[in-house]
């Protein structure tokens, strides 16, 4: 038994039970997974993968039980190299964060800024998706941690932590009749065309809920993941917006109107998720700490049940 057939079997599943993709995504021939996977189940006694002919069409469930040791042991042979790039080299390394576009665009430029200019030899990647894309990065590996606000804290095998609360706006074109209300409600609100965001981002349950609780029902013409892709239909005058307040920028959303909705929707929390039991570089660290002040290293160390190494 060695690492390369556990990887082998990883990717496997990964890759939907088809070996053919699982030796592209490697680089490798499929024949040689193949032989692998057999040598692997004969050494164990077992039958890993029920199959059909030469296809393999599901796991069995002693394969299940290798699957999830093989996958700790993957994972803690990445932490073995991880610490050794620690002690031989703190300032370089890449680091790949999975968040969604909001994040991307309004909330993370500053730390990025400032992680660049403090760590030049690191490689930072930025990877955009929804919350169970960014979820799933982070539990593949693919990314380092993930920065979300909505479904984060619902997978077991992530360790998250609450970064900071935002509210919601509302938004309208120039000179819109909503902008002479005194007071913004959720009933005057639903008297028009509503832009927002799809239901898996950026606190749409949030809004659901407040419409819900108050027994008014949205007038929800259009939906998008992309706060700049709402503010553009609200300015060509297809509806009112609902997004992030951070999403706005008087001075660059000129054709815009914004009022707040904080009284409206209850708050958002914006997450970082980490794969339990990961060892974290010391610039991982502190990204995490700029980026959320209050979760210093020794935060999220403890939050991970793990004793940081010490500089």
């Amino acid at each position: 038994m060695n690492l390369q057939q556990l990887r082998y079997l990883n990717e496997i599943v990964r890759q939907g039970l088809k070996i053919s993709d699982a030796a592209a995504a490697l680089y490798t021939s499929q024949p040689g997974i193949s032989k692998q996977i057999k040598l692997l189940e004969e050494e164990l006694g077992i039958e890993i993968f029920v199959r059909n002919g030469k296809r393999i069409v599901a796991i069995t469930e002693p394969g299940k039980a290798v699957l999830a040791i093989a996958q700790r042991m993957l994972h803690d042979a990445g932490n073995l190299k991880q610490v050794a790039q620690e002690f031989h080299s703190q300032d370089s390394g890449h680091l790949t964060i999975a968040t969604t576009h909001t994040q991307a665009r309004y909330a993370l430029p500053p730390t990025v800024k400032q992680f660049i200019k403090r760590y030049p030899g690191v490689l930072l990647g930025l990877h955009q998706g929804n919350p169970t894309q960014i979820a799933e990065q982070v539990l593949s590996g693919e990314a380092d941690i993930g920065i979300a606000t909505e479904s984060l804290s619902l997978y077991d095998d992530l360790v998250t932590l609450p970064c900071y609360e935002w509210n919601h706006c509302v938004i309208t074109p120039l000179h819109h009749p909503l902008l002479e209300e005194k007071k913004l409600t959720l009933a005057k609100i639903a008297q028009y065309p509503i832009i927002t965001y799809d239901f898996a981002f950026s606190g749409r349950g949030k809004i659901n809920a407040a419409f819900e609780a108050a027994n008014i029902q949205p007038n929800i013409a259009l939906t998008a993941i992309d706060a700049d892709v709402i503010k553009t239909y609200v300015e060509l005058g297809l509806g009112i917006g609902i997004l992030a307040k951070m999403a706005f920028i008087p001075e660059r959303d000129k054709h815009l109107r914004m009022m707040d909705a904080g009284h409206l929707f209850k708050p958002s929390t914006t997450r970082i998720a980490i794969r339990k039991n990961e060892y974290l570089r010391g610039y991982t660290y502190d990204f995490i700490e700029l980026f959320a002040p209050h979760l210093t290293r020794e935060v999220v160390a403890k939050a991970m049940h793990v004793s940081p190494v010490a500089e």
